[in-house]
């Protein structure tokens, strides 16, 4: 007969809070995050309808010009509740219906969260303020947004290893927010993404040039060349209008 002392132990709560660096030893946590929602159309010979739907709408919101396909048009939503992100997306997708020949392209979609490493010194300001604030500003019209997955191998490493290299990858980053080339949105997409992808990356600026040549000197980086499984597929976009009801 099992007694009390063979019983097992209960398993200790998991915290799933987001956890930013110590601020006068006291620890950073936040049940808050944003998420993001990219939708891509073809053939939008008239934006009409999806402006004014936007327009309408409760949640922050940018409308791209797509620059690889002449017809095109890419829509993001921006909600720290995904209910109100998905009752947005299905009024705008029932809309649209409304378009003759307007082509809506699900390959294109993705979904990010917004995430903390741990290492954050304002944690509000990485997971609410500062995303937000980069998508809608009005001085960073060019955008180019795409998925990625790693190489399982990349967690098989030790943590200080995988910290190093990420380092290496996210100074890169500041190097070119610190000279106004670019900013950038770093999502996670695990478990949301219909490709499995693990993160999506937004890359936003005043030009086109600089977000390219970004993506172009992070492919020599260590993470990239040794432990990047897939990349893309990758959205261009210009905006054409932004729907902002909160900063």
């Amino acid at each position: 007969m099992r007694t009390d002392q063979t019983r097992p132990s209960p398993p200790e709560p998991i915290d799933i809070r987001e956890t930013g660096a110590p601020i006068d030893g006291e620890p950073q946590f936040s049940d808050q995050r944003l998420f993001f929602q990219l939708h891509v159309f073809a053939d939008c010979l008239n934006p009409k309808l999806i402006i004014e739907t936007l327009a309408k709408g409760r949640l922050n919101a940018v409308l791209y010009d797509d620059l690889n396909h002449p017809r095109g048009v890419g829509v993001l939503f921006v909600a720290e509740n995904p209910t109100e992100l998905m009752t947005e997306s299905r009024a705008l997708l029932l809309k649209t219906r409304e378009t003759p020949n307007l082509l809506y392209r699900p390959e294109m979609t993705m979904i990010g969260r917004t995430y903390s490493s741990g290492r954050e010194p304002n944690l509000e300001e990485w997971l609410i303020n500062r995303p937000r604030q980069n998508v809608l500003n009005a001085d960073f019209p060019w955008a180019i947004w795409y998925p990625l997955r790693r190489k399982p191998e990349f967690y098989r490493l030790e943590q200080r290893e995988r910290g190093r290299i990420l380092g290496e990858h996210a100074m890169l980053g500041r190097s070119y927010a610190a000279s106004g080339y670019a900013s950038d949105i770093r999502l996670a997409c695990f478990g949301l993404d219909t490709n499995d992808n693990e993160f999506v990356i937004g890359l936003v600026g005043p030009e086109l040039y600089p977000l390219s040549r970004l993506i172009q000197d992070m492919r020599q980086t260590e993470q990239t060349t040794k432990y990047i499984e897939s990349l893309g597929p990758f959205f261009v976009g210009k905006v054409r209008q932004q729907f902002v009801r909160c900063l």
